[in-house]
């Protein structure tokens, strides 16, 4: 008898639970949020208000998240998806994109650059081993074709990515195209996400959420698999 196939999308019972506790822990965090909102920032949950408050700096608003957009990517602090979320709730979709992609193209550029120029050791300091160790053996065997695929797909760390590209001979200017380009849609379904919920139009936001939600668990779930089929 030929033996039975699993299915599983989980190597096994721990990394589930982690998933479903992590998961958990996320819903708690953004429902814990969105009450502190409510409660301490009204102005933030009030979209002709925020937007007439972010029309006060002029020109200024749009530098400013293009600062934190770039500082985000070399920084970590917080997913580049969150905000592009408020950039396009803040300025539109259109402008929001722009912005968005004007801001985590420069940070790109930024850690591609200093990885090139510091080397290892310094990508060592920022990057988890674990991760490092990963990515490092994949982007040695991936060609631009497997990295643009990588930056496209999310919920993958992407933003290791730019420091573990800085370290290839690849030229520098080839991986922020590719950075930007495998970026790009899901920035632009963020942002229009983010538009939808300042216009109102929550089944919008919802829908774009949904794919962006469903792309990053399948890219979550399938890391391992993804990265060893690029990299052939």
């Amino acid at each position: 008898m030929a033996e039975r196939q699993s299915t599983s999308v989980f190597e096994s019972r721990a990394a589930r639970r982690r998933f479903v506790a992590a998961a958990a822990l996320l819903v708690l965090a953004v429902a814990g949020l969105w009450l502190f909102v409510r409660e301490y920032l009204p102005i933030l949950t009030d979209s002709g208000a925020l937007r007439r408050f972010v029309e006060e700096w002029g020109v200024f608003a749009p530098v400013v998240f293009v600062a934190v957009q770039a500082i985000q990517v070399v920084v970590a602090p917080i997913p580049g998806q969150v905000t592009a979320f408020a950039s396009g709730y803040l300025f539109g979709s259109v402008l929001g994109t722009v912005y968005s992609m004007v801001g985590v193209t420069i940070g790109s550029a930024i850690a591609f650059w200093l990885s090139r120029r510091y080397g290892r050791p310094f990508v060592a300091s920022v990057v988890r081993d674990d991760l490092l160790a990963r990515f490092d053996g994949f982007v040695d065997e991936a060609g631009t074709v497997s990295l643009f695929l990588i930056f496209l797909v999310p919920g993958l760390p992407d933003d290791v990515l730019c420091f573990v590209g800085g370290l290839t001979d690849i030229d520098l200017w080839k991986l922020v195209t590719i950075s930007f380009l495998g970026r790009l849609p899901a920035y632009v379904l963020v942002n229009v996400s983010g538009s939808g919920l300042a216009e109102e139009n929550v089944r919008l936001t919802a829908v774009t959420l949904l794919v962006l939600f469903a792309g990053s668990v399948w890219g979550i779930l399938n890391r391992d698999r993804l990265l060893s089929w690029v990299a052939e």
